[in-house]
């Protein structure tokens, strides 16, 4: 497991988006802009009294197959900032302490040099198992010098979980997923959002228009202080990027280092309706990349000696998983699913391959393996989602008319139909939100306001469109950005590419930055595996 491997591949990570702010929308804690949103008295008193109170780590829950270095303690957040002597959430912590040990060198000490505190994205991803990437080799130098610190965001996992419907009815039977939607079946999914979004507002009644990106950042705050840092080092991935970028303009002077891996586009008129629509499109270009990785390994596969090729054969076996579902229970929904995760990671297209290769030959095992739902996960799965849909749909306005969705999402579908309408069915809820929605801040800072920061984009990002990257480069004053040129991979810290990790480690351990821009060759292409 990896950086990268820390990040849910399924719909939880699906990042999407919208433009225009209309007038219904409200800032947070009635403030106009981000200096409002920092000087909040809830957040001030809710960071004093967490540093008064630090954190009892302990063992952690459930960690009996854990190893020993890693413990967990609370924080306590306010559910509303604006009443923070309100009800009172509490975050689920946990820590690996700095070895100080240098990895090279064991008799060797390595000063300390505080707590680096990590968010794997989502919304809705749990950061709570990232100190254990302190045991991989790539990590150990930043695992010696650092507190490696994870967490459960506020509504994940163990920090006031959110849930929008009964996990026993999260995972369905076998299910479609049409590239071009009929009429009829699109009535069908306008009826299943409308009953996910009462679903969310009836079990989290009021306090649902709580659980959105600017209090995520102030949780971070809080975090902070209860950890004793008086300058926070941060670690985002993905969505964490967005939330940390909020962070960032919100509370420039309590930062100390920040890296953003695989940088979201902050741009308010991007939050969240138009980012999705990015999205969607950069999908069908890594979707291409791996079917002509594919193709050109048709002595290994027999998928197809183009991406043509290939995509017809893909969709031979939509087809017959539409007549006949994969063991009862992988049907092309779950295909396309399984797929769309290997948009997401290219470690992942050996096994992609050679299961659609065996399954077109008859054998549907390593198919059902990939692609089938399991059972087991199906609460935690569940309240990724709940995170996932609430966060995005408070953070900012979406578009509540049925027909720009089908207007614009039909246009793409022309020219992207891999993932085009399974984004358009996870996010749909946000058109029937029932709770206030949030004016996103704008993310930026001024020369000299916040230290240095690093930024890690690869170039095909699917996820995570290169734009974002840029963008937020841009509106971050002194920010680095290291790209890995022609590579896709959703997060790259910490994974295969030695270039890449040589930045993040002298970052991380020294301070020190490239030039205002670097680059990195891509990392190896997967070697194939051979299907039986």
């Amino acid at each position: 497991m990896r950086a990268a491997a820390l990040h849910s591949a399924a719909g939880a990570l699906l990042l999407t988006a919208l433009s225009a702010v209309p007038a219904g929308a409200v800032p947070a804690d009635g403030a106009a802009g981000a200096p409002g949103l920092s000087r909040s008295p809830g957040v001030v008193l809710a960071a004093a009294r967490a540093e008064a109170k630090g954190v009892d780590f302990t063992k952690c829950p459930g960690g009996q197959d854990l190893p020993g270095s890693m413990q967990c303690g609370k924080v306590s957040v306010p559910l509303d900032y604006a009443d923070p002597s309100g009800r009172q959430i509490e975050l689920t912590v946990s820590r690996v302490r700095a070895t100080q040990r240098d990895p090279h060198n064991s008799k060797r000490r390595v000063p300390r040099q505080g707590a680096l505190v990590f968010n794997p994205g989502g919304p809705g991803g749990s950061g709570l198992y990232f100190p254990l990437i302190g045991l991989l080799p790539e990590w150990k130098r930043i695992g010696a010098a650092y507190d490696l610190v994870g967490y459960d965001p506020r509504g994940v996992g163990r920090s006031a979980p959110l849930s929008c419907q009964d996990p026993k009815r999260f995972f369905k039977g076998p299910a479609p997923a049409p590239v071009h939607p009929s009429e009829s079946y699109k009535r069908e999914r306008i009826a299943q959002a409308k009953a996910y979004a009462r679903g969310c507002a009836k079990r989290s009644g009021s306090a649902l228009r709580h659980y959105n990106s600017i209090n995520n950042a102030r949780d971070l705050d809080v975090v902070r202080a209860a950890l004793g840092e008086d300058r926070l080092t941060f670690m985002g991935a993905s969505y964490g990027t967005y939330f940390g970028a909020v962070y960032a303009t919100l509370f420039p002077s309590h930062v100390r280092r920040m890296v953003f891996d695989a940088a979201v586009n902050p741009d308010p008129a991007q939050i969240w309706y138009r980012n999705n629509l990015d999205q969607s499109a950069a999908f069908e270009s890594r979707w291409a990349d791996f079917r002509e990785w594919i193709a050109r390994h048709d002595d290994v596969y027999g998928l197809g000696r183009t991406a043509d090729a290939v995509l017809r054969s893909y969709e031979r076996a939509r087809a017959r998983l539409a007549a006949e579902p994969a063991g009862g229970k992988v049907g092309p929904g779950q295909l396309q699913s399984a797929f769309l995760q290997a948009g997401y990671y290219d470690d992942y297209w050996p096994a992609r391959a050679q299961a659609l290769s065996e399954y077109l030959k008859g054998d549907p095992k390593q198919l059902i393996a990939q692609a089938g739902p399991v059972r087991e996960a199906a609460a935690e799965a569940e309240n990724a989602n709940a995170v996932y849909t609430a966060v995005e749909c408070n953070d900012a306005s979406w578009p509540t008319d049925w027909k720009v969705w089908d207007r614009d999402n039909t246009r793409l579908a022309r020219v992207a139909p891999f993932e085009t309408w399974d984004n358009v069915w996870a996010n749909l809820p946000c058109a029937y939100w029932p709770a206030p929605r949030q004016r996103p801040v704008d993310v930026r800072t001024g020369p000299g306001e916040l230290p240095p920061t690093l930024i890690l984009a690869a170039e095909r990002d699917a996820a995570a469109p290169y734009a974002g990257a840029l963008e937020m480069h841009r509106r971050l004053s002194g920010s680095v950005l290291v790209t890995e040129r022609d590579a896709g991979t959703h997060g790259i810290a910490g994974g295969p590419n030695r270039c890449v990790n040589g930045h993040l480690d002298a970052y991380l351990l020294e301070g020190r930055l490239p030039a205002r821009r670097a680059a990195c060759a891509a990392h190896a292409e997967p070697e194939p595996t051979a299907a039986r």
